[in-house]
């Protein structure tokens, strides 16, 4: 057995296997305990393998999202939630709607929980295998102005298509001039019918046009994201309004 061991250390090393390299000691203990011959011991081996590098993925999935912050839906106090999205939210953490290609946009005042709902989505996502992205519309927008300046736009668009869910954070927190109102269109454009996007943003349909500052194209946009997507009405209290009050003794 010691001679086995050896060489599996060896293999392990040469072949980048950390788990055999790991436990293969514990498991020759628990194989001899249990009386079981070599290939069932090499078989327990490759399952601690093949559960590392699931582990593994699920992490570098997650840091490669660019979460601000790990917000999980385990996390949310739904009963706090506006109505709509309490309804809505069994339904989309099943995450068909990455599955179908549809969008979901999170509208209403600041601090009902849309971020907080488009993180959790998106580290699900992650958790089950989706490549997935987190922005903010401002930080998307500076992107593609540089790489539109750099000639390297196609490569990011190429990337962005990529995505199986992008998150888009605050949307209408900043207007645009008419080439980032451009760009930012054409950018979503290339997902829709193909990929999920979810949407946060604290101004209605109505008002995108303040944003876009072009009918024509905040029309064109709101159409194209709003096709087959799930529309979540994210109006009402604001829970560090509640919080706020809570510190303060309910005054």
């Amino acid at each position: 057995m010691d001679t086995i061991n050896q060489q599996i250390t060896t293999y392990s090393k040469e072949l980048r296997l950390p788990a055999f390299r790991r436990d293969y000691k514990e498991l020759a203990i628990e194989a001899a305990r249990e009386r079981l011959n070599y290939e069932d011991y090499l078989v327990k081996l490759m399952e601690r393998e093949y559960e590392l590098r699931l582990e593994n993925r699920k992490k570098a999935q997650i840091r490669n999202a660019q979460f601000p912050s790990k917000m999980y839906l385990s996390d949310l106090e739904r009963s706090q939630l506006p109505p709509a999205a309490q309804e809505k939210l069994p339904i989309l953490e099943r995450l068909d709607f990455i599955a179908s290609a549809q969008n979901v946009i999170l509208a209403g005042n600041p601090g009902t929980g849309k971020t907080h709902i488009a993180i959790g989505l998106g580290l699900k996502a992650c958790i089950q295998g989706y490549k997935v992205l987190f922005t903010t519309v401002h930080r998307l927008l500076t992107q593609l102005r540089e790489s539109h300046a750099g000639r390297t736009l196609r490569q990011v668009e190429a990337q962005f298509e990529k995505y199986d869910l992008v998150i888009c954070d605050e949307f209408g927190y900043v207007s645009f001039d008419k080439q980032g109102a451009e760009l930012l269109f054409n950018h979503l454009s290339l997902r829709t019918g193909r990929k999920s996007t979810i949407i946060t943003t604290n101004l209605g349909f109505d008002r995108w046009e303040e944003i876009f500052g072009d009918p024509v194209l905040t029309a064109a946009l709101v159409d194209r994201l709003t096709h087959k997507a799930y529309l979540i009405d994210m109006n009402g209290e604001s829970y560090r309004m509640k919080q706020t009050r809570e510190m303060m003794g309910g005054k």
